[in-house]
């Protein structure tokens, strides 16, 4: 499971790994929270050359961990549990690293607690919302869309779409649908490089993506498809249902209902920080 985990409200990348019940966190992006460096990539090469024993340490201890990049693919990103990265951090001179280290030490306990308790996930998700400056009525409409995204995401792993690639092309295809734009099409219409598309929809937007995955996972339920292919046109269906809700509600209110504003110009927002991913 992908995750993005916010530090002092910037993003580090992170994957849990469910049989050590760990998590691995991307090397580049702790260095670029703790060195704010332009080129972090480059950073930890010159940190390895630079200290011999810290390289010889990454090099044996740290994985390469499939990670979601900018574009949306997943890629091997040089990663480190929490454990590993104390003994990373100390190599670093930063005045952040004692706050981090306090940081590193709830990062595993978080995850733990919500294995047993999931709502805590909401919660957590809910605090980081408001952090950022969301309104209350954004965020509730955003943790609905989290929900219904996790239900469906359970049909298309019930019908053995394969995680990553196969979830993602469903999703784009479902986004053009409703939308008329692609993944990538919609980002640059509101201006978005690496930013999360969700995270920067309004409230309308964010309610026709609802109503697309909530009928596509009703419709799964249903038709029970099985595989890729089959659940590709289940996606569709769905999808349409708020395409024709969409053009509805167009033809009402004689306005687009796929808006340029993204989280910077969302009604209600108090600041401009970056945005939490999911």
């Amino acid at each position: 499971m992908d995750e993005i985990k916010l530090f002092e409200n910037k993003q580090i990348r992170s994957a849990w790994n469910a049989e050590a019940e760990e998590w691995y966190l991307s090397l580049v992006d702790v260095i670029s929270v703790l060195t704010d460096s332009v080129n972090p990539t480059d950073y930890l090469k010159k940190l390895r050359k630079r200290d011999e024993l810290l390289g010889e340490y990454i090099g044996t201890n740290c994985p390469y961990v499939e990670m979601l990049t900018e574009t949306g693919k997943k890629r091997k990103t040089l990663s480190a549990t929490p454990k590993q990265l104390f003994r990373i951090v100390q190599s670093i001179p930063s005045k952040k690293a004692e706050p981090f280290k306090l940081w590193l030490a709830e990062v595993g306990n978080d995850r733990l607690n919500e294995m047993q308790d999931p709502e805590l996930t909401i919660d957590r998700a809910m605090l980081g919302y408001r952090a950022l400056g969301y309104s209350e009525e954004w965020i509730n409409t955003r943790l609905q869309s989290i929900q219904f995204r996790k239900e469906l995401t359970d049909q298309w792993k019930k019908a053995g779409v394969k995680e990553g690639l196969e979830y993602a092309i469903l999703t784009n295809l479902m986004t053009k649908e409703w939308s008329g734009k692609t993944v990538p099409q919609y980002k640059s219409f509101k201006g978005l490089k690496k930013e999360n598309l969700r995270d920067n929809m309004t409230s309308i937007e964010l309610a026709l993506n609802i109503l697309a995955e909530a009928s596509a996972t009703e419709i799964s339920k249903t038709k029970n498809p099985n595989g890729f292919n089959q659940s590709q046109g289940i996606a569709l269906e769905g999808a349409k249902v708020a395409k024709d809700a969409r053009k509805n509600l167009e033809q009402r209110t004689g306005k687009s209902a796929i808006s340029q504003l993204n989280a910077k110009e969302l009604p209600g927002r108090k600041d401009n920080t970056k945005q939490i991913e999911r």
